[in-house]
């Protein structure tokens, strides 16, 4: 007689780029309520506030999409039951790439940057990047964004004074390193920093949430990454109409906090194991 896998009792929220563990204050506290362990890891290098980031980012210049990868691989192997994984912006991608390795119960991104072969760049995208891409120096460095491209980026549906507000305690630079790696990854050949197998049977669930005011990453680049999967594994896609790239922020976040997590507890499978040939 075989036993249906308990349902997760963590999960694990996984911030994207130009802002840090910060961001997720208001879910953490919301789930918690809920009675989940939330976890809220960052990447190596950036265990200090926000204020610190930015009066020295070295650690953002200096870290790489497999080191990132690899220490949040560390935290969720290390629990005792696979979590809910739920990555904003990159934190998207990477949620992508950890649950190729088999690793957490179920996926959900929200506003994700692509990943690799995903070849949709809208122009809002263009613009929202240009702080990185307009200098190749800029590979070697971590790039801030000024209040306006923050606001044109991120908070676009917000009024400017809640921009500022929202750009003072959350906004950190960002790695020009990763940023370029990521554009130019679809130009090189062999999978590069941000493969994944599209076609693996051994996936935990995935669902994608755009908002559709994003600007960074707007629903045309969700709608192409849910795409290229394929398979037997559940792949879906969910939109909420007038919501901007800082979704965790956004008024009426509670609502798709708890849509998705349903979602989530809906979906969620049993322990899996590791990828064959994951690193």
């Amino acid at each position: 007689m075989s036993t249906q896998p308990s349902a997760p009792d963590t999960i694990v929220l996984i911030h994207g780029f130009w802002v840090t563990p910060r961001s997720w204050e208001h879910w953490r506290t919301h789930y918690e309520a809920r009675g989940f362990r939330v976890l809220t890891p960052t990447y190596p290098g950036f265990e200090v506030e926000v204020e610190a980031l930015n009066a020295d980012p070295t650690p953002i210049a200096e870290v790489t999409l497999p080191q990132i990868v690899d220490s949040l691989a560390e935290v969720v192997g290390g629990l005792g039951s696979p979590p809910v994984l739920v990555g904003h912006s990159a934190g998207g991608t990477i949620t992508q790439l950890l649950l190729d390795r088999g690793l957490g119960a179920v996926g959900v991104v929200l506003n994700s940057a692509p990943t690799e072969g995903v070849k949709v760049v809208p122009l809002s995208q263009l613009r929202s990047t240009w702080a990185v891409l307009r200098n190749p120096a800029n590979r070697h460095r971590a790039v801030g964004l000024t209040e306006e491209q923050w606001h044109y980026a991120f908070t676009n549906t917000f009024g400017e004074e809640e921009s500022r507000a929202l750009y003072r305690r959350y906004h950190v630079p960002a790695s020009g390193r990763i940023l370029w790696n990521s554009v130019l990854a679809n130009l090189m050949p062999g999978p590069q920093d941000a493969h994944v197998d599209y076609a693996n049977d051994a996936r935990p669930p995935l669902l994608f949430v755009s908002g559709g005011e994003d600007h960074i990453m707007p629903p045309a680049i969700q709608r192409s990454n849910a795409k290229h999967y394929r398979g037997d594994t559940v792949t879906e896609i969910r939109e909420y109409p007038g919501y901007p790239h800082l979704l965790p922020a956004a008024p009426g976040w509670e609502r798709i906090a708890d849509e998705v997590l349903d979602w989530a507890l809906a979906h969620a499978t049993g322990a899996r194991s590791p990828v064959a040939g994951a690193q």
